[in-house]
């Protein structure tokens, strides 16, 4: 995959990670705190807490990209990351709301290499642990006041509706046979650049950005949604399991119609039909379907029309951020995070 150079950015996101989940770890876990004890056992085996009998759990709990951005962005608009852990936290409690759904939705059964929420408790607790976490989400905000309050819980209440408006064109395409391009990169807009767009704008609003700032900032975080979603894409299709922690093909195991397959869908060519084929199936794919299904996407130039378009996303962003800074702005934590999506390995 094409990479994106941003001020050698692979070696700085590691750091840049671990910091975001240490500094909003402590508000999570008071907050999660305050929740009845079901919803707290739930959202806590969601975060990476704990085990579902409740027994204290080490291990990965999750990027915390978003949370990332949020201080990353605090940073380039000016001002000190710190003073936007309430926002990076809120964000990371929508993230996992949404994965809450998602996952019941999808019926997919492993999230970071272990069994998802719904497996673990029940679909109905699954369901009712994102519902909390929805709620939780804006309390974390108005626990931290700022100047900007009111407008930060107006945003977070209008992603959470984009959120849900992508998740419903996301399932709506699985009954269709035709899905457009421009209709399958509607959905990832909302379903993925609306939250990374909340999380830059969230955490500029944090430390009293004006207004032009913020609206830049979102847009950075939208173009680098699209990226992220290409390249994760890509992943639910060749990536390594040990890494997603996912089955290989998953994706494809359940016909999803994802940016790489609707693009090589709308080529036309005889892979094309080929795939298409294997997509009207009124079944899951067997193993060697999923194996040969990869094959076709690949000729048919869904793999390299996604890796291109990922890059040019990422490039897009990188100037809308260049325009967004503001002086004794820095935008070096912010580039960082965008190389880092845009190389992460299949």
């Amino acid at each position: 995959m094409t990479a994106v150079t941003a001020e050698n950015g692979e070696h700085q996101s590691g750091p840049l990670l671990d910091r975001a989940r240490g500094l909003v770890d402590a508000l999570l876990r008071t907050s999660v705190q305050e929740m009845p004890p079901r919803m707290r056992l739930v959202c806590g085996y969601q975060l990476g807490w704990w085990e579902a009998d409740g027994r204290a759990r080490t291990g990965a709990a999750g990027k915390a990209l978003r949370p990332a951005l949020a201080l990353a962005a605090a940073r380039a608009a000016g001002g000190v990351g710190a003073d936007a852990v309430p926002a990076a936290a809120a964000v990371e409690l929508v993230h996992n709301f949404s994965l809450l759904h998602d996952d019941v939705l999808d019926r997919d059964e492993t999230r970071r290499h272990r069994p998802t929420a719904w497996k673990a408790f029940g679909t109905t607790d699954a369901i009712m642990a994102g519902d909390a976490m929805s709620v939780l989400a804006p309390q974390v905000l108005a626990h931290h006041d700022h100047p900007a309050l009111a407008e930060s819980v107006r945003r977070l209440g209008v992603c959470v509706a984009e959120l849900c408006e992508g998740q419903h064109l996301d399932c709506a395409f699985e009954q269709r046979v035709e899905v457009s391009l421009p209709e399958c990169l509607e959905m990832v807009a909302g379903k993925t650049g609306s939250l990374l767009g909340l999380s830059c704008a969230l955490g500029a609003l944090a430390v009293g950005a004006p207004a032009g700032t913020v609206t830049a900032l979102d847009a950075f975080g939208r173009q680098l949604g699209l990226a992220f979603q290409l390249v994760d894409d890509l992943l639910g299709i060749w990536g390594d399991p040990a890494v997603t922690g996912k089955p290989v093909g998953a994706d494809l195991q359940v016909r999803k119609k994802s940016l790489p397959v609707v693009a090589a869908l709308a080529g036309g060519t005889e892979p094309a039909r080929r795939l298409r084929a294997l997509y009207t199936l009124r079944r899951p794919l067997n193993p060697a379907e999923v194996t040969r299904a990869a094959e076709l996407v690949d000729q048919a130039g869904g793999r390299a029309w996604a890796e291109e378009q990922a890059r040019l996303y990422t490039v897009s962003a990188l100037e809308t951020l260049d325009r967004a800074l503001l002086p004794g702005g820095d935008g070096t934590a912010l580039r960082a995070l965008a190389a880092m999506i845009t190389r992460r390995k299949l």
